[in-house]
């Protein structure tokens, strides 16, 4: 009987050794702004690449001095890839797309803007303000990587979209008054 008890338990412990594991890579950050903090958990067990691509740039204070660079109400606000004067910054190589996570852009996600080509992400993420599954992956759309979820501060994002915005250069969406990103950095 004890026999078959140890066995049980020897089983088990590697279970639970990985569960506990898959929560300690989950890292948080503080997105610090000129408007408030928003604390985000981030989700490197369902996008590996994304999240280490995205603290990557935390770390070497990439984000120090960005803005939030196009708001647009009931939708998103979409930063960390410009400067105040509206300079774009250069970044490293883009990274593959992991939108087929299973993770959705419900509001308060955290998801990786790209261009047209869907493995075309590099510094720039978005913060969706309210539920846009029509982001998601699908066979017939390439999707948006979502990689991180605000615990706090969503209050902060939902201030930010009501921030009144206008056209700079060739960029809409823009807040007229910066929005800045004062640094990001690893909870």
């Amino acid at each position: 009987m004890i026999r078959i008890l140890l066995l049980c338990l020897s089983l088990l412990l590697p279970a639970v050794a990985v569960a506990a594991d898959s929560v300690a890579k989950n890292p948080q950050v503080v997105i610090k702004t000129s408007e408030g903090d928003i604390t985000v958990q981030l989700f490197a067990d369902k996008a590996p690449v994304t999240v280490a691509n995205f603290l990557d740039y935390v770390d070497s204070g990439f984000y120090k001095g960005t803005i939030f660079h196009r708001v647009i109400p009931n939708f998103m606000i979409q930063g960390g890839g410009f400067t105040a004067e509206m300079v774009e910054k250069d970044t490293g190589d883009p990274i593959v797309n992991e939108s087929k996570n299973r993770l959705h852009n419900t509001r308060g996600t955290l998801a990786m803007a790209r261009t047209t080509d869907p493995d075309s992400a590099t510094s720039q993420f978005f913060i969706n303000q309210r539920s846009n599954l029509s982001l998601d992956w699908t066979p017939q759309n390439p999707g948006y990587t979502v990689f991180g979820e605000v615990i706090q501060g969503m209050d902060i994002v939902d201030f930010i979209a009501t921030a009144p915005t206008g056209n700079a250069g060739r960029m809409q969406d823009v807040p007229k008054q910066p929005i800045v990103i004062k640094e990001i950095v690893r909870q």
